[in-house]
């Protein structure tokens, strides 16, 4: 934490009263704090106090004090470019309902907003309040889009009740800022990376479809993880109902065909490819142009008939110039041999295997429990972790195999196209090609 630049958003609850801790914490640690408070803070710090203590001013509401510093219009992007990371302590119910809406009318929200970088929310309020529904579903969407949550602790809140809302203890606040910028990193920085995510779904008639169990979470999450990373991100994403995580471009697409088009288009701008959507493997032969009516079946049964969609992973691995290529498997039998014959039948570089019938990796779950498999190289099983980490994780080895020169050539971020073996000049022929001639 030494030398770190961290922004401190405190907002309007009682636990707010902990916060000077948490700044002597920081400055402990030989961390730079700035802090931003919301005016229903104020009701519970003064902005004197952690100015003293961060020894820089205190920005309170949108419209700063002429005296204050940050008086300007754009001081919620100067102090997003100079921060490491913010981290907003107490977190109350409404200023994450806020956060997951993108709604900025303080001065934490705003921020927030503008910020591009490692944010941890640190939930505090009462039980209640913490279990209900649309908290839970907004910390889900915040979770989306790319914030880390620390969850509250359980014990003895304000109104006398037990249970689980406790702001966490100041060293565990400060641990968990401390784990999260070691382990971020911008090794990704400029490198144009192409992910899919979600099912594809294959029309029968204007209302029905065929499709998948996909929730598109275990996508999303490597297109937020290589976004954070410094990756420039394009999501082909077929039909979910989840957030566009924060610097991602996002194309949606439905059907398998679709889906093909749009990856092929994008396919030359791109330096690597995560193949993370669930595409169908089969779509009807015919569509009906209108709805099927039960009447117009006879004896009772439907007969369906379908054709194989694309296969998008395998002639991926064939289209020139030749891009470092990612493949998912997902097997419910027979998983290490199945997963064996799709690494070496489907030529992509790394593959990740995982089972939905095992826990930790049910559909639609948070977690995912996966083997890495990459050619000539040894599976790599990772236990039950959130699917964030299971993308860094991923996103680690795709990083060690295009740096090793992955897929017959070190790419160069940003550019899609190969850099030059060493010891020979761009436009210049081998003397060996030369001879030949």
């Amino acid at each position: 934490m030494k030398q770190r630049q961290v922004l401190l958003g405190v907002t309007g609850g009682i636990a707010a009263y902990k916060i000077p801790l948490l700044v002597r914490e920081f400055v402990k640690r030989g961390t730079v704090v700035r802090a931003i408070m919301t005016e229903s803070a104020k009701e519970f710090v003064t902005p004197l106090t952690l100015s003293t203590l961060t020894g820089a001013e205190v920005v309170v509401g949108t419209f700063p004090s002429a005296g204050s510093g940050h008086a300007h219009g754009t001081w919620h992007i100067d102090l997003a470019r100079w921060g490491d990371m913010l981290i907003i302590a107490p977190a109350t119910a409404n200023v994450v309902a806020r956060l997951a809406h993108g709604i900025a009318d303080d001065a934490v929200s705003t921020l927030a907003l503008a910020y591009r970088k490692e944010i941890l929310v640190c939930p505090a309020m009462d039980h209640d309040m913490w279990e209900h529904r649309a908290t839970q579903a907004n910390l889900s969407a915040l979770r989306e889009c790319g914030y880390e949550v620390l969850p509250p602790e359980v014990g003895e809140l304000a109104s006398g009740l037990t249970g689980p809302g406790r702001l966490p203890e100041i060293t565990r606040i400060a641990d968990a800022a401390e784990r999260i910028l070691a382990g971020s990193r911008l090794d990704m920085k400029g490198m144009k990376l192409l992910v899919t995510a979600g099912p594809t779904i294959e029309a029968i008639d204007p209302v029905r479809y065929i499709g998948n169990r996909s929730s598109g979470k275990m996508g999303f999450a490597v297109a937020s993880a290589a976004a954070r990373r410094g990756a420039h991100v394009t999501l082909v994403a077929g039909p979910v109902n989840l957030r566009t995580p924060r610097g991602v471009a996002r194309v949606d697409v439905e059907s398998a065909a679709e889906m093909d088009r749009a990856v092929k288009r994008l396919h030359r701008r791109t330096d690597g490819i995560v193949m993370a959507a669930a595409v169908a493997d089969f779509t009807p032969v015919t569509v009906s142009r209108r709805k099927i009516k039960k009447s117009t079946v006879k004896g009772g049964t439907m007969e369906l008939r379908l054709r194989e969609t694309p296969d998008i992973l395998k002639s991926l691995s064939t289209l020139k110039p030749r891009k470092p290529l990612v493949g998912f498997a997902l097997e419910t039998h027979d998983e290490t041999r199945n997963a064996g014959k799709k690494l070496r039948e489907k030529g992509v570089d790394l593959l990740v295997l995982n089972n939905p019938l095992r826990k930790g990796s049910e559909f639609g779950g948070d977690t995912n429990s996966v083997t890495i498999f990459t050619r000539g190289g040894k599976p790599r099983k990772l236990g039950i972790l959130p699917k964030f980490g299971v993308a860094n994780a991923l996103l680690d080895r795709l990083v060690r195999f295009m740096a090793k020169g992955g897929s017959g050539g070190r790419t160069s971020p940003g550019t899609g196209r190969k850099k030059p073996a060493a010891g020979r000049r761009p436009g210049k022929k081998s003397s060996a090609r030369r001879s030949r001639r």
